[in-house]
């Protein structure tokens, strides 16, 4: 494990950087349950593609734009899996790299997957997009996952192929999922809603759905391109946030998987994605600068739970939603794909910053 006290310096940033890559692409591939599993078609490679795209994109190694484009070769010619809100995560990247490589196979898939977000994804109560997984339909459930696996890609797709219904789709799923899923009271976030119920389920403010975010709304307000009022709105709702967050850092620079309370445990997927969408809203003129030690302490912190060989420890495994604090408490830590790329996300957006 790193110390803690680290100076965190351009060489060494870059340095650790390259041991959470390789350790990420080098991950065993025989277990479809594992979130370190680097072959499975789902949200955590989506995310961590995403971080990959993210390094790829910063460091402009060719090597690592060509380890990309194999992967998706290798999958797309295999075959997809069924459509759902996860499965569509992979997509991100994917439609990211087209713009670098124009080839036309992968904004055709991109294209059918879009079609079908837009008009055959299951929608919830007032036309929200519902989170269908492989294993539930989760019938009329508003999740905040849904908008960093999903709605970020709707955003893109609009932007590339110039439909500005898909973009626009994209904005009214944030204004629905921050009408439902906002706590006005804190800022935080709810990890779901259900229409059906009218309830917040265990009205749990768990730390990784508040990321998705806090990480999530700085992505799309780039590719969105937004101004106006719509923008002026995120970014209120990311300042209540943010107020609330930096109230509740420890003085390491973690976060508690149960964000408000202080006897969970801290996890650093969380922390990872705090530290960037903060680190990176001040840099865009998003947060006020004072924010930035915020982002620094959880900097410092993340790099305080990367072990020597580059996995990112101290990550909570995939959470279904729960109906009290104790389902979030008893979720395992273990290595996770979408832990070292939300990781790689936050090193990179260092090395932007300086």
């Amino acid at each position: 494990m790193q110390q803690s006290n680290q100076e965190v310096t351009v060489t060494n940033t870059a340095e650790l950087l390259e041991k959470v890559f390789q350790r990420l692409v080098s991950a065993n591939k025989d277990n479809a349950n594992d979130h370190m599993d680097f072959d499975v078609w789902e949200w955590p490679l989506g995310v961590a593609l995403y971080g990959l795209f993210k390094y790829t994109r910063f460091t402009g190694k060719q090597e690592y734009t060509d380890f990309l484009i194999d992967w998706y070769d290798r999958h797309l010619a295999e075959g997809l899996p069924p459509k759902n809100v996860n499965s569509v995560a992979p997509l991100l990247a994917l439609i990211h790299l087209y713009e670098q490589t124009k080839n036309e196979a992968y904004l055709n898939v991109c294209s059918e997957w879009a079609e079908w977000v837009m008009y055959d994804m299951p929608r919830t109560e007032e036309g929200g997009l519902q989170h269908i997984t492989i294993i539930e339909d989760n019938v009329e459930q508003l999740w905040d996952d849904t908008l960093f696996m999903t709605v970020l890609f709707l955003a893109k797709m609009g932007k590339v192929t110039g439909k500005q219904e898909y973009v626009d789709e994209a904005v009214y799923q944030f204004l629905l999922h921050i009408k439902y899923l906002h706590d006005p009271e804190t800022g935080l976030w709810f990890h779901g809603w259900s229409f059906i119920g009218r309830h917040h389920f265990g009205r749990t403010l768990w730390a990784r759905g508040n990321c998705w975010f806090t990480a999530g709304v700085v992505e799309f307000l780039e590719i969105a391109e937004l101004e106006g009022p719509v923008k002026r709105y995120l970014l209120e709702a990311l300042e209540a946030q943010a107020r609330t967050l930096a109230k509740l850092q420890e003085s390491d620079g973690m976060w508690h998987t149960i964000l408000t309370d202080p006897s969970s445990y801290t996890e650093t997927s969380a922390t990872a994605g705090f530290g960037y969408g903060i680190l990176k809203a001040v840099r865009q003129g998003y947060l006020d600068a004072s924010y930035a030690a915020t982002a620094e302490k959880a900097v410092q912190a993340v790099i305080a739970n990367i072990d020597e060989d580059g996995t990112v420890l101290q990550v909570s495994y995939g959470t279904a939603i729960g109906m009290n604090d104790e389902h979030y408490l008893n979720i395992p830590i273990c290595p996770t794909a979408y832990g070292q790329a939300l990781a790689i996300m936050l090193l990179t957006e260092t090395l932007a910053s300086k």
